[in-house]
């Protein structure tokens, strides 16, 4: 469930959403694309190397009509695991296999899938989420097709190649910044600006997650990821915040001569969700903010500003449901943050997002702000990744101490995913003015 609000209007004229990304990918000739010997043939449109969150078209040529094949997918992460994924297709007439038109018939996804071969990706280890925290050096995704063969053969490999999927784009600037308190990653787009401003806080992951703030950037925006927690000499663990800690960095922000004057957007993702809300309620200078899964209330950990603490809202231990696997089930387990002692996916299973957004929908209406908007993702689940990652159904949560159920159907968040991106960039074009990131950054 994601929840947008603007807090003051800006006309735009903006490119549609579709074609501002046509030319972030640098078009090149590869040379070494890790072909073998054989007749069949990976080809991929526009590049062998992109944005992750660039769509790509494959097509497999040189096969037998009506051929059956196995097309697999894999990357190693950071931290050493591999993701893998596999579908069986059929080819064509002509002994083309076309990704964009053929449907998978089997495997880890079923139908027609473009992209399948990236987000139906599975961690080899029962759980696991994909990581990337160096944002100069692409993933290595390894394309094969095999042979179908009877199930007690060996499969042939037929063809091969490696495709590259980075993250930040040509021209693209990446900024450490470590003024006063604030422990930050600057990302600015190519040329002087000034550019839309947006600030991105991560959730309870912790540390300095740069990935969302870098893929943006590409996009025309100034952005700022912004640590709060389990980073260098920031605390270790998530008792207490300090919203002076945030006005610091919001003001660092919003004064860079390359961020645009007039305000700037916050992206919040889960925790960081409702410090964004936080953020727009009690400090200047944010007029724009979207919220991916977050709830309406201070979650896990005390605010203070100025003297007075928010409390965080409570989680019941009573109320986990422990699965067979050992996986927690916390949904149901937060306290209800419009109870008088406290006073918004769809198939988020750590908090119910939807009646969070909702009540923030209320809240806003009531003190006079502008209708925001909701949009809901039926099949989605908790962790909201940008186009392509791989769903989590599952993985440790710092806060629980243990693996906890995220949720979500891969087809259905797949989708979910390039929905609410596109959502994302459109709303801090309308809402923070867009001339600006009409130009695009290109690998």
């Amino acid at each position: 469930m994601l929840l947008f609000t603007h807090f003051k209007m800006a006309s735009v004229v903006s490119k549609p959403a579709a074609a501002c990304f046509q030319n972030a990918v640098r078009r090149f000739v590869n040379t070494d694309t890790g072909y073998n010997s054989s007749p069949v043939n990976i080809k991929i449109k526009p590049d062998y190397k992109s944005l992750f969150d660039a769509p790509v078209e494959i097509k497999v040529e040189g096969l037998h009509p009506t051929q059956k094949v196995i097309f697999r997918a894999s990357l190693t992460d950071e931290r050493e695991l591999k993701f893998v994924s596999s579908a069986d297709f059929v080819a064509d007439s002509r002994g083309v296999l076309d990704l964009s038109k053929s449907a998978a018939i089997g495997g880890d996804y079923v139908g027609v899938h473009p992209m399948g071969f990236m987000w139906a990706m599975k961690p080899q280890s029962d759980l696991g989420r994909l990581f990337r925290k160096d944002m100069t050096s692409p993933f290595n995704v390894h394309l094969s097709v095999h042979e179908k063969g009877p199930a007690d053969t060996e499969e042939s490999v037929l063809a091969h190649c490696v495709h590259e999927r980075g993250f930040i784009g040509d021209g693209v600037r990446r900024i450490p910044v470590r003024e006063g308190r604030i422990r930050a990653t600057l990302f600015l787009p190519p040329g002087e600006g000034p550019f839309p401003g947006v600030l991105e806080l991560g959730g309870t992951a912790g540390g300095l997650l740069e990935y969302r703030a870098c893929l943006l950037a590409n996009h025309g925006f100034a952005t700022m990821c912004l640590a709060y927690y389990a980073f260098e000499d920031l605390p270790k663990i998530l008792l207490e915040l300090h919203l002076e800690y945030f006005e610091e960095a919001l003001h660092y922000f919003q004064n860079l001569p390359q961020v645009r004057k007039g305000g700037v957007g916050i992206m919040g993702v889960s925790k960081g969700a409702d410090l964004a809300l936080s953020m727009a309620s009690f400090l200047q200078g944010v007029s724009a903010v979207a919220c991916l899964n977050g709830c309406n209330a201070n979650v896990q950990s005390k605010l203070h500003y100025r003297g007075s603490t928010l409390p965080g809202l409570g989680l019941c231990a009573d109320r986990i449901i422990i699965r067979d696997s050992g996986v927690l089930n916390v949904r149901g387990c937060y306290d209800d943050p419009q109870a008088p002692e406290n006073r918004a996916c769809l198939d988020d299973q750590v908090w119910d997002s939807e009646v969070y957004a909702r009540e923030v929908e209320k809240q806003l209406l009531s003190h006079g702000r502008s209708q925001p908007e909701i949009l809901a993702l039926p099949g989605a689940g908790h962790l909201l990744e940008p186009p392509y990652f791989p769903s989590c159904p599952a993985s440790f949560h710092k806060f629980v101490g243990t693996s906890v159920e995220w949720g979500g159907e891969p087809e259905a968040h797949a989708a979910a995913q390039e929905k609410y991106w596109c959502r994302v960039r459109e709303f801090f074009l309308e809402n923070l003015g867009g001339k600006g990131a009409e130009r695009q950054s290109k690998l």
